[in-house]
C-alpha cells in the first residue's frame, strides 16, 4: 500500500474516493454525485487530499484535511473501504496526515464525528445543561468511530447537541500533533 496525494487529474481515483466515501457515510453523502462535489471540494484551497492506493492503484481509503485556524486543521473526511476496514489503512492514513501537517507547522489536528445511529453514550438524551459532563463521560455503545480516533490519541473535546437532530449529536475531538 502507497499513500499518495489525490489530484484533479486522477478522475479514476476521484470516481474511487466518492463511491467509497457513498457506501461508508451515506447519511452526510448519499448519492455519488453528492460524495464527487465532496472529493472534488477537496482540492480547493488550504485543503489536503490523500488517499491509500494497493499495488493495483486501486483506492483503499481517502482523507482530507481542511486548516480552520493558524495552527489547527480539520480531518474531514476518513473513508476505507468496507471490504478493506481493520486492516490498518485508516491508521496509516492518518498517521500520513499528521505527518504531513506538523511539517507544514499544525499544532493540533480535529475531527468531528457524528452519532446519529445511537452508538455513543451522548446520542438520544438531553445534553444540556451540562454539555461537558456528557463530554467528559462519554461512553461508545457500539461500533462507533470515537473508539478509533481514541485509539490514535484523539481526546473528546466537547459536543454540538442536537447537531443532525433532535438526540443526534457530533462529538468532537482533538489531538495535539507537534510541541507547541
Amino acid at each position: 500500500m502507497e499513500i499518495v496525494d489525490l489530484t484533479p487529474r486522477r478522475r479514476d481515483w476521484i470516481a474511487q474516493a466518492a463511491r467509497i466515501l457513498q457506501q461508508t457515510l451515506p447519511q452526510g453523502w448519499p448519492t455519488v454525485e453528492s460524495a464527487r462535489s465532496e472529493v472534488w471540494a477537496s482540492f480547493g484551497p488550504d485543503r489536503l487530499s490523500r488517499v491509500a492506493v494497493d499495488e493495483r492503484g486501486e483506492v483503499l481509503g481517502w482523507i482530507g484535511a481542511i486548516q480552520r485556524y493558524s495552527h489547527a486543521w480539520e480531518l474531514h473526511p476518513l473513508v476505507v473501504r468496507p471490504d478493506r476496514q481493520r486492516q490498518g489503512i485508516g491508521s496509516a492514513l492518518v498517521r500520513d496526515l499528521e505527518r504531513l501537517l506538523r511539517e507544514g507547522g499544525c499544532l493540533t489536528l480535529f475531527v468531528g464525528s457524528d452519532d446519529e445511529t445511537g452508538e455513543t453514550s451522548a446520542a438520544g438524551v438531553e445534553l444540556f445543561p451540562d454539555v461537558l459532563e456528557h463530554a467528559r463521560r462519554l461512553a461508545v455503545l457500539g461500533n462507533h468511530p470515537v473508539g478509533f480516533y481514541r485509539a490514535l490519541g484523539f481526546v473528546v473535546i466537547g459536543l454540538l447537541p442536537d447537531a443532525n437532530g433532535p438526540g443526534k449529536p457530533d462529538i468532537w475531538l482533538a489531538k495535539r500533533i507537534a510541541p507547541g
